[in-house]
């Protein structure tokens, strides 16, 4: 095995198992949500304080450089390490005590130095392939936010179990992490400049990136935090109300995407990476206005559509933080990446809250289309950053 090929699997099963701090626990907060031991309110709470405490860690770290002016394996590891042990800590306070939510806004701050840090180790190894290399970790990711809802509708295993094996998980991938090699085209920056990143954001084209990853974001977590009880309610109107089926269902939706990351990948690298991103918004947002109307058609079109969905909502997020690779100075890319994170989970919180409200004013046939407008405005913004002079930067001048 060469050096790029044991360097970038270490790296991709890392992140997955480092990133488990954040699946996991989502298990277990459906588990204990589902037996009564904690209410929605707590859980959504429990939920809020990981994906807060996520973006606190990325703006903290964005502003200082961290990813680009220290090695990021060790900071990968040191991240990783401090968060499994915050995880670990849920096994004595529980899931429903004031602590609980400290500890997880606090494995949220760590978890800002294992996911844009990841997507910049393996953007040292991208060579021609940026698209590509990204669409693999982002695949793997996403089949690892998946398996929660598999493991809900195949298993019974306790929270405690599923709390420690994840933090035996992150322990083991802040070990292994160290032994990635650095890729050829890593860069480190020379100098700190506080919020340099921030400086460089206001270029047109990081701005038109951005704005598109924005549309993005829009709709993919809203779509993945609400896509199991959207299927229960729709597969109970075609008759088909098992909660298993509605459990594994929702597994093979979010997983696809895994499929859709790397296609876009190995297209954009070679079609062009803003043609890709449109074709993946204008599909997704498609999707999100018409499911709702589906149920009374039958399960196979609510399912195949839920899958497309599934496939093409994921499909554009690797090419939008290796459009952010590219247009970045060498020195910055893992700060920019940082930051591109950090703004667009920030987006996420907000459109995750604002669903129960959308769902109660819209009913569950038009709240969807809602998500849609983020796709489109995405595609607006993909279109413009064509027209840029930096364009060229991305994918070898491939638009």
């Amino acid at each position: 095995m060469t050096t790029k090929a044991k360097s970038v699997l270490l790296i991709v099963i890392c992140q997955v198992a480092a990133m488990t701090l954040w699946f996991s626990a989502s298990s277990a907060t459906a588990s204990l949500l589902a037996q009564g031991k904690i209410t929605g309110h707590q859980a959504g709470m429990l939920t809020s304080a990981v994906q807060l405490g996520f973006v606190a860690g990325t703006l903290i770290s964005a502003w200082f450089g961290l990813p680009d002016r220290f090695d990021p394996r060790r900071l990968f590891a040191s991240c990783t390490f401090a968060g499994a042990l915050a995880n670990m800590a849920l096994l004595a306070t529980g899931f429903d005590a004031p602590a609980t939510l400290v500890l997880r806004f606090a494995t949220g701050v760590m978890l800002a130095g294992v996911y844009p840090v990841g997507m910049k180790l393996a953007a040292g190894w991208a060579d021609h392939a940026m698209g590509l290399m990204i669409g693999i970790l982002v695949g793997a990711l996403t089949l690892g936010s998946a398996l929660p809802h598999l493991f809900g509708a195949l298993s019974g295993l306790d929270w405690q179990t599923t709390i420690w094996v994840s933090s035996c998980c992150a322990l083991l991938a802040a070990f292994a992490i160290l032994f990635a090699a650095l890729g050829p085209a890593h860069r480190s920056s020379p100098r700190f400049i506080p919020g340099e990143a921030w400086k460089e954001l206001r270029r047109p084209a990081l701005l038109l990136a951005n704005a598109g990853y924005l549309g993005h974001m829009w709709e993919l977590y809203a779509m993945w935090a609400w896509i199991g009880v959207f299927l229960s309610w729709g597969l109970a109107q075609t008759g088909e109300s098992q909660p298993s089926h509605a459990s594994f269902l929702t597994f093979v939706v979010i997983a696809s995407g895994a499929i859709g990351c790397i296609a876009a990948g190995y297209l954009a690298d070679r079609f062009g990476r803003t043609a890709i991103t449109m074709a993946a918004m204008i599909t997704s947002g498609l999707c999100a206005c018409f499911i709702g109307f589906l149920p009374p058609v039958g399960s196979v079109a609510l399912i195949a559509v839920a899958i497309i969905w599934g496939i093409t909502i994921i499909a554009d997020s690797a090419q939008f933080s290796a459009a952010i690779a590219e247009l970045s100075p060498a020195r910055l890319v893992g700060s920019m990446l940082t930051l591109q994170t950090s703004i667009g989970f920030l987006f996420t919180f907000i459109t995750i809250q604002f669903m129960p409200l959308l769902i109660e004013l819209l009913t569950w046939r038009y709240t969807f289309a809602i998500l849609a407008i983020g796709p489109f405005l995405g595609t607006l913004a993909m279109w413009r950053l064509r027209h840029q002079p930096d364009a060229r930067l991305i994918a070898g001048g491939r638009l």
